[in-house]
């Protein structure tokens, strides 16, 4: 009776396996990529609208700030309020500047894909 033969995989089988790994990794990386942008385009789009909110409050900022002084010119008596809207104003308007600055400055888009990537590049190169 014959056994069947139990051959060592040739260098087709190998190159099957590295392929497959290869598209496996280059899937995974793909994956990573398409949640990642997701999630930067939802930290965009907090960006604009955070900007937004900026360029808004600093313009009624000025519109309170010019009223007051058309008031100051008129009469007295409504100073409290306007100056309580003005602080109201340039307080929320430093806020949002400060969380808008405080995202672009810790902003690292594709920051997990690019670690990957460069984990990926150590691995191979340490084969070498």
């Amino acid at each position: 009776m014959e056994e069947p033969s139990t051959a060592e995989p040739g260098v087709f089988a190998s190159l099957k396996r590295l392929l497959q790994t290869t598209l496996a990794i280059a899937q995974n990386r793909l994956e990573l990529f398409f949640v990642e942008f997701r999630e930067e385009r939802l930290q965009f789009f907090e960006l604009v609208l955070l900007a937004g909110i900026v360029v808004v409050l600093a313009a009624l900022t000025l519109v309170v700030i010019t009223v007051t002084i058309v008031f100051l010119c008129l009469r007295a008596g409504r100073l409290d309020l306007v100056i309580g809207l003005i602080v109201l104003y340039v307080a929320a308007t430093a806020v949002a500047l400060w969380r808008l600055r405080q995202r672009l400055t810790h902003w690292e888009p594709f920051s997990a894909t690019l670690g990957e990537l460069k984990k990926d590049k150590a691995c191979f190169a340490d084969k070498d």
